[in-house]
């Protein structure tokens, strides 16, 4: 059912404002953080129960934090680029005394004692901790539903999807219930919600936002990322995310600073490659399908130069499905043998496919990731930047674990839908969700650029270029 109109409150004015402009007021004091975080707390109470999207809320913490962060603009000392912004961060990122459930009933009430890296980041840049987000069970799938809390809804329409596994992030942005919001992304779980919400998500290049702790400094597939509702939100955030950490041996070296503040980069003569359904390899639904055909009209209206093609992506299937089993027999393998009960079928089904794996596979895996990437780095001496669907659906049925047909084609594991997402992935390269426009229904559909690795910035440049240009992240959904 379609979300009703509402009448707006002085707080939801406040919480329309994009992240940049509420940092830019709360640091010339026009704000403080306490008005800030109390127009958000009052929307998450009218808001949030119908959407499900901030599982677990910390509000008295949040006030002090604000208080000591208003204490500090008071004395004149140097404010951090986040100062006073609220933040709900996924229930999958570990945050010292706050509840951190990954969405399972084994983690239901578990309370870490320390902060993840990302964490500790987004608070020492001024950030004000809410709650948390909710995910999939252990992150595992891009539909946002667990049996400790329930499914998030779509706040464009409460009875689709906000996708996942960050969809409590998404649908929180988008329902302007925070300005900012983490994700992470091995297979598109940070930019399918993006795409399903309307909001705009930066999966980085491996090693740009460092991820301690961890059980494997080596693997490539998962990253986590920045989120906000405009490019200049996300880079913002990205600021604060990115940058070295001694103990992460893949962390690139870039100072997160350099990424603040996309400039609308002009789009003529850009070189753009326009993959619809990534070489045929992916089945995508028409009315997405219709959307993205739009899009590149729109390069092409700002004098770009757009040829339909795509990098190579044959075996990168393989090698994603393959890679991505190793790291959940590594990081929930013994949760299997414990407490195989208390795991969703599909969850067990992805453990017990790395269990099967053989020194052989992981060896070709390996190989033929390698020979994937260096292709690709062909591919973009050739094109700045790749353009494609962010998923081959609109929203789905939000009682449904996954769509099982799309275009006639059917989708045999909870994997199989979200191939435009994960092919990409292997290709180690910076992907940014936009939004792309509506289907006739009213759903949000999101437009996938993709720039060679460790090209951020260029990425979020022209990102932000196709945002001014199309202005569909503009389009708020109508709550109540």
């Amino acid at each position: 059912m379609p979300v009703g109109p509402a009448r707006p409150t002085e707080s939801d004015a406040l919480c329309a404002l994009d992240a940049v402009e509420l940092a830019d007021r709360i640091r010339r004091r026009d704000l403080s953080a306490r008005e800030v975080l109390a127009a958000h707390l009052d929307r998450v109470e009218r808001v949030n129960p119908a959407l499900n999207a901030i599982v677990t809320l910390d509000a008295e913490g949040a006030r002090e934090a604000a208080r000591q962060a208003d204490e500090r603009a008071a004395s004149g000392a140097e404010l951090g680029p986040l100062h006073g912004l609220p933040i709900a961060f996924k229930d999958t990122h570990l945050t010292r005394g706050l509840r951190t459930t990954h969405g399972s009933p084994l983690f239901a009430d578990h309370v870490p004692d320390e902060d993840e890296l990302l964490v500790e980041r987004v608070q020492n840049a001024g950030a004000i901790r809410i709650g948390k987000t909710n995910v999939p069970e252990f992150a595992a799938g891009s539909h946002t539903f667990n049996p400790v809390f329930g499914a998030t809804r779509n706040p464009y329409d409460r009875t689709r999807s906000a996708g996942g596994s960050s969809g409590g992030a998404a649908a929180a942005l988008a329902a302007r219930l925070t300005p900012i919001a983490d994700g992470s992304d091995m297979g598109g779980s940070l930019r399918n919600p993006a795409s399903f919400c309307n909001v705009v998500g930066l999966r980085p290049t491996p090693g740009r936002v460092p991820s301690l702790p961890t059980n494997d400094l080596w693997e490539t597939l998962g990253v986590a990322g920045p989120m906000g509702r405009t490019v200049a939100d996300v880079a913002l955030l990205l600021s604060v995310l990115a940058g070295p950490d001694p103990r992460f041996p893949q962390s690139l070296e870039t100072p997160g600073p350099s990424f603040r503040a996309p400039v609308a980069r002009e789009l003529k003569g850009l070189r753009v490659a326009y993959a619809p359904d990534l070489g045929g390899r992916v089945p995508v639904d028409p009315e997405v399908r219709a959307v993205i055909a739009e899009q590149g009209k729109v390069f092409e209206a700002a004098g770009a130069h757009v040829v339909e093609d795509c990098p190579d992506l044959d075996g990168a299937d393989d090698v994603f499905r393959t890679l991505r089993a190793q790291a959940f027999r590594t990081g929930l393998g013994p949760l299997l043998e414990t407490d195989r009960d208390k795991l969703k079928p599909s969850l067990v089904w992805n453990i017990e496919e790395g269990l099967k794996l053989t020194s052989a596979d992981l060896a070709r895996a390996r190989t033929e990731h390698t020979r994937i990437h260096l292709a690709a780095a062909g591919f973009f001496d050739r094109y700045d930047v790749l353009i494609a669907p962010v998923s081959q659906v609109a929203p789905f049925d939000v009682d449904a674990e996954y769509p099982t047909v799309i275009d006639g084609q059917p989708q045999h594991t909870y994997l199989d839908w979200m191939r435009s997402a994960y092919l990409l992935t292997v290709l180690g390269a910076p992907a940014l969700s936009v939004p792309a426009g509506f289907t006739p229904a009213g759903l949000p559909v999101g437009l996938q650029i993709v720039g060679p690795p460790r090209a951020e910035r260029a990425v979020l440049d022209i990102g932000a270029a196709y945002e001014a240009a199309t202005g569909h992240g503009r389009r708020a959904p109508r709550l109540s």
